[in-house]
């Protein structure tokens, strides 16, 4: 059913924190230089059907030492279907654009911690006219990253805090990431946006659980007025999930891997031009999945 809804804290939350942490985190799990992706999310009882295509490219340039600057982007390409009869118009939501450019940092100021910056500028845009200022946006993040690898037990940490401009509460939050290896067979991550455990198998195989948040915000060139007249300037969507999957290693740092699972929850909704949730597209159950291929450091 779709209803005007009021805000949700526990949604509003979560929509927050994944759009504040997820490209901080990604870079500093020693980042892909090449990833491909391809991800599904069949038709549900709110007869919406989700997919997205994900190309992403990073190059490290090693300066002063082992400092490294890493300059990179990332273009994801929504396809959004949504069957049910709607009080308006759904032409303007059928396709998503999201192209991050990332510009980081890295400093190792002693042999196990490095400070990490990084500067995000974002379009995010459904591309049915010119482009416009909201069309853009930039998100910044600062933390420290700290990694013991040649060791019994080798181990990851992140701390720091980020800043990111498309959402409402636009304050800096705080970012915690922590993976360790316990045993010869089994490492544990505990985060946001991924939480799981790891099971390695004679280090080629990887079976994996994962709790994990994915979502997305664009802009809408073209507004979508309601029924009450109350006008949607963007589409944001945010789901938690449970995921099972395999990785499969090709060649040193070259990976494929596969992976299926179910939304806890998700939310998609339009809002207002002061980012509030004015109406519920998409807030059913769905299934997940998701495959692709990378390269990583």
């Amino acid at each position: 059913m779709i209803s005007v809804q009021p805000e949700k804290s526990i949604r509003y939350l979560t929509r927050t924190v994944f759009f504040f942490l997820w490209s901080f985190v990604g870079l500093a799990q020693t980042p892909d230089v090449i990833r491909a992706e391809y991800m599904l999310m069949p038709r549900n009882d709110s007869d919406a059907e989700l997919s997205r295509m994900k190309l992403l490219v990073n190059v490290p340039i090693k300066v002063r030492d082992s400092n490294n600057v890493i300059l990179g982007a990332e273009y994801n390409r929504l396809a959004y279907n949504l069957e049910r009869e709607l009080p308006f118009s759904s032409a303007g939501l059928k396709q998503f654009h999201v192209l991050d450019f990332n510009m980081a940092y890295v400093w190792k100021f002693n042999p196990n911690w490095r400070f990490i910056g990084v500067v995000t500028p974002r379009l995010a845009s459904t591309l049915t006219n010119p482009l416009e200022n909201g069309d853009f946006s930039v998100n910044a993040t600062v933390g420290f990253f700290k990694e013991k690898k040649n060791i019994d037990k080798p181990m990851i940490l992140v701390l720091g805090v980020a800043y990111n401009s498309t959402v409402a509460l636009r304050i800096p939050l705080p970012i915690f990431y922590y993976e360790r290896r316990f045993s010869k067979s089994w490492s544990f991550v505990v985060g946001i946006p991924k939480t799981g455990m790891k099971f390695h198998l004679k280090e080629r195989h990887q079976f994996q659980t994962e709790f994990i948040f994915d979502g997305y915000y664009v802009n809408l060139q073209n507004n979508i007025v309601l029924p009450n007249t109350v006008s949607a300037s963007s589409v944001s969507s945010s789901a938690a999930l449970v995921t099972v999957g395999y990785q499969f290693r090709l060649a040193a740092n070259t990976f494929i891997y596969a992976y299926a699972g179910h939304t806890v929850f998700q939310d998609g909704v339009l809002r207002d031009a002061d980012r509030n949730d004015i109406f519920t597209l998409n807030d059913n159950p769905s299934l997940y999945f998701r495959t692709g291929f990378r390269i990583g450091l």
